[in-house]
């Protein structure tokens, strides 16, 4: 199966996204497109990173990955294809690839070079969609692009340990649906500096001691309803991706309010861990 994932910044509102698919369809009609989200913040990186890196493997072998965000050609600005991971990435080299392919080595990146054959002004549209064919076709990335060695490198949300190894400087990477908090700290990160101790995560004037493994576990079920602290509870886990995460029980945004809304965080802010004697 021709699968093609599309995320971008395009949002709902307008034809954008429509006419991409359209174009996709045109191309190869036996496609299978799926939109991983359109709904990423204006040029937002780091976003469309966490999403996509947290997403792709999920997909098939051999599926191809069209990133439309902050994806129009300037000089500092090239467009590539890259091969990683039994995948296929059709984006803009600013960055957004280097988050993606933190932790796996490329296996090939090519710098596309057909746009003057195209004569466009909508790359997604017009130039990423002949790419995504002609890989789905079993065409060669060096068709359609120059070998290049190394991606532009975003390396400053990296999560930072001190010399004592008893603190960990961690950012929010991602803000989800329900508003919680998604810091740069994984798991494997953590327990390989915990090593048994206490610790105490801070975020703004909040901490939080305990990291839970569900939502749910933060509840104490043996308790009647009504003396339970559930709506609203402030609580600290490692998501289904692996991510120390920052939350509130059921939070609802658009009514109560959320981790993010009500701890006063957003993206690129600071979460600590310190680690106790």
């Amino acid at each position: 199966m021709s699968i093609i994932t599309l995320t971008t910044d395009f949002g709902l509102k307008d034809h954008s996204v429509a006419a991409v698919k359209g174009a996709l369809y045109s191309e190869l009609d036996e496609a299978k497109v799926v939109d991983i989200s359109h709904l990423i913040s204006p040029f937002n990186i780091i976003e469309a990173a966490f999403v996509i890196k947290n997403a792709y493997h999920n997909f098939p072998k051999g599926s191809v990955h069209v990133i439309g965000v902050d994806a129009e050609m300037t000089p500092e600005n090239k467009h590539i294809a890259v091969a990683l991971d039994g995948h296929y990435f059709v984006c803009a080299n600013n960055g957004i690839m280097s988050l993606i392919a933190s932790e796996i080595k490329p296996d090939k990146i090519v710098e596309i070079n057909i746009h003057r054959a195209l004569g466009t002004n909508f790359t997604v549209l017009d130039v990423f969609i002949k790419v995504a064919g002609h890989i789905l076709r079993g065409g060669k990335l060096e068709v359609i692009g120059k070998p290049i060695e190394g991606l532009k490198q975003l390396k400053y949300i990296e999560p930072q340990v001190n010399s004592a190894e008893n603190q960990i400087i961690g950012h929010v990477v991602y803000i989800d649906n329900f508003g919680n908090v998604i810091s740069n700290i994984k798991k494997p990160f953590f327990e390989s500096l915990v090593k048994g101790r206490n610790y105490v995560i801070s975020a703004r004037n909040i901490k939080f001691k305990t990291i839970y493994d569900t939502y749910s576990d933060a509840i104490n079920f043996e308790m009647p309803v009504n003396k339970r602290e559930e709506a609203g509870k402030k609580l600290a886990l490692f998501n289904a991706s692996g991510y120390l995460e920052l939350a509130l029980y059921k939070s609802n945004p658009k009514l109560t309010g959320s981790a993010a809304s009500l701890l006063g965080l957003k993206v690129m802010d600071t979460i600590t861990v310190n680690f106790l004697s």
